[in-house]
């Protein structure tokens, strides 16, 4: 016998299995037709024929609780079909608790009333497509054992799915929803098409469940689309869609990648906050209103996403791909500290587990005009900057984390000056031969930039860091692009030459204790030469003191040239020669002359400290005024 409700409650209307104690109808809650008091499925063939042969297409039916065999359904069909268009069509159907044992051949039929199909049952595909529904369309409840085909229906009235169950494909592709459409806490299990459908009011898939792939590609959405709470544990595609009004996916989780590429929404206020397992793709979307997005996922794609309106994105876990973005006003990127919270607290982010934390980390700027872009507390240390237009003006708050030098030189006892750098720095010196350890290298789909490109890079961010009052913060990125320069072969030699004295000496005037230990140096350097060759044996006394005819007479005398003392190295280096070295060595450092007596030697070497010596004070100096410069 074909299947039927197990253990059923007893219905509204008057039914087959009513006081039946024994036999098939005993359990059977079909509508019963008068005046037999059986259901259409267990009425005696004589009485089946009859009723059926008083039907008429556009008549109003009730078959609540009835199961249809194939065969009984084909019949039926065959009695409401229009002999004009060769389609059934019926007035106000009831099928609510109905039982499809077979195939439902619905394709291309007309309700031109309700049709209620609430709790009913279908054992095998559902054919609804090209099928109109004038009226409301009740499927509440109702299971899709087989596929559920509902392509290029037209739902003229509300439609209602809200807590259906598809166990097969459900195919909505090209559907029309003139009314509102309601999926709350439908479950998919496979996979699910709404692609090309329109939904011209709203449509409602709160707590929705899909478990397979769910495709909306091309869907149009004219009022507000509700995903608040949904659960999609395959792939979800909005590829193209269209939403004028508001998209709401509060609380949404995507176990694998979403993606919304090429989507447009109109009026969405607001995109999320949901969880995302695996990627969240905006790439080609457009956002034509103000719109705050509230995502954590493990990556976002934003490739060639276009903002036309402000917009503020606030992000956990994830890496951010934002190449060739297109913004017109200001935009914000920030991670976010704490987990999003709905009405009911912090969204669970167990499936985010194995992520290298809460920390958003920005992979690339590459081709977007930065001059409305704001970024705050984002880990850039992986970011591309090359290509980024108006770099110079981006805004960059909070905690914001560029790559670091490596720690130590391979083989060499000093280590590299910790400093903030760009990514790309990283890539290009791992690509040199004998690179040090701790150079990231570059992913094999980078497109390679080397000093001439890096310059004008590092120029820029120096101007932000600079324009926002930061000196200390931007003289990273000016020793950056001084060593792009050093390095950069298609500049003159002897500018190269030049900057690497600036580098050797003072770090570009950046490296104070660079600067001291070179000033402590030349300082010790003309201290010993004054010692060995600079003072003279004797200090000459210009004048002689005479006694004549009894009384004291002072003659003034030649002043000699001053020599040497003694080839011995006791005689050079003595304490009294090393008190006099020290007041040459120190005035010379202040532009002062010492007023000693010095050898031919002894005053080229002053000369000559008095030129370099201050000249590294100086940049001494400058390089603690540019870390404490307010």
């Amino acid at each position: 016998m074909s299947p039927t409700l197990p253990s059923p409650a007893r219905p509204r209307w008057p039914y087959c299995g009513d006081g039946v104690s024994g036999g098939d109808r005993a359990s059977c809650i079909g509508r019963s037709k008068d005046p037999h008091g059986a259901c259409l499925a267990h009425l005696i063939d004589r009485d089946r024929d009859t009723h059926l042969t008083g039907l008429a297409p556009g008549d109003d039916i009730d078959y609540r609780g009835t199961t249809f065999t194939a065969h009984l359904l084909d019949r039926l069909l065959g009695a409401l079909t229009d002999p004009a268009t060769q389609q059934p069509r019926f007035g106000a159907a009831k099928f609510g608790s109905a039982v499809f044992a077979g195939p439902a051949r619905f394709a291309s039929a007309t309700f031109t009333g309700d049709a209620q199909f609430n709790s009913a049952r279908f054992h095998s595909d559902a054919q609804f497509g090209s099928a109109t529904f004038t009226g409301d369309a009740w499927f509440s409840s109702a299971t899709f054992v087989g596929d559920a085909r509902f392509g290029s229906a037209v739902f003229t009235g509300p439609a209602r799915f809200a807590s259906a169950v598809f166990t097969g494909d459900a195919q909505f592709n090209s559907a029309r929803f003139h009314s509102d459409a309601w999926f709350g806490s439908a479950v998919f299990t496979g996979p699910t098409r709404f692609g090309s459908v329109v939904f011209t009011g709203d449509a409602q898939f709160g707590s929705a469940t899909f478990s397979g792939p769910v495709q909306y590609d091309s869907a149009t959405f004219t009022g507000d689309a509700w995903f608040s709470l949904a659960v999609f544990t395959g792939d979800a595609r909005f590829g193209s869609a269209t939403f004028h009004s508001d998209a709401r996916f509060r609380s949404a989780v995507f176990g694998r990648a979403v993606s919304f590429r090429s989507a447009v929404f109109e009026r969405a206020d607001e995109l999320g906050p949901f969880v995302c397992a695996g990627t969240v793709v905006l790439s080609g979307a457009r956002f034509n209103g103000p719109v705050t997005v509230s995502i954590a996922a493990r990556r976002a794609a934003s490739v060639r996403t276009r903002w036309v309106s402000t917009a503020a994105l606030r992000l956990r876990h994830a890496e951010v791909d934002f190449t060739h973005a297109v913004f017109e006003y200001p935009l914000s990127i920030a991670a976010e500290q704490e987990p999003f919270s709905d009405e009911d607290g912090p969204l669970c982010e167990d499936r985010l587990a194995g992520t290298p934390g809460p920390r958003v980390r920005m992979m690339s700027l590459h081709g977007v005009d930065a001059a409305h872009l704001v970024l705050a507390d984002l880990d850039l240390t992986r970011c591309l900057f090359t290509g980024t237009i108006h770099l110079d003006q981006i805004r960059l708050e909070g905690d914001c984390a560029f790559a670091t030098v490596p720690r130590r030189r391979r083989l060499r006892p000093w280590r590299f000056t910790q400093r903030r750098t760009l990514a790309e720095e990283h890539h290009w010196r791992s690509r040199r031969p004998h690179p040090a350890p701790g150079w990231h290298q570059a992913p094999a789909t980078t497109t390679r930039t080397g000093p001439a490109q890096l310059a004008p890079v590092y120029r820029a961010l120096r101007k932000a860091f600079e324009d926002s009052k930061n000196e200390p913060d931007a003289a990273d990125f000016y020793f950056g692009e001084m060593e792009m320069r050093r390095h950069d072969g298609a500049r003159p030699r002897a500018e190269r030459t030049l900057l690497t004295a600036y580098w050797a000496l003072s770090g570009y005037g950046l490296r104070a204790a660079r600067a001291a230990l070179w000033l402590v140096a030349a300082m010790t350097a003309t201290l010993f030469a004054m010692m060995l060759w600079g003072l003279p044996a004797d200090h000459w006394k210009p004048e002689t003191t005479a006694v004549i005819s009894g009384g004291q007479v002072r003659l003034p005398a030649e002043k000699p040239d001053p020599v040497n003392p003694g080839n011995a190295l006791h005689e050079r280096l003595t304490t009294q020669r090393f008190e006099k070295s020290l007041r040459v060595v120190v005035n010379s450092v202040i532009f002062r002359s010492s007023g000693q007596d010095l050898t031919t030697a002894g005053t080229y070497a002053e000369m000559t400290s008095r030129l370099t010596e201050p000249v590294l004070l100086g940049l001494a100096v400058l390089a603690v005024r540019g870390r404490v410069k307010r």
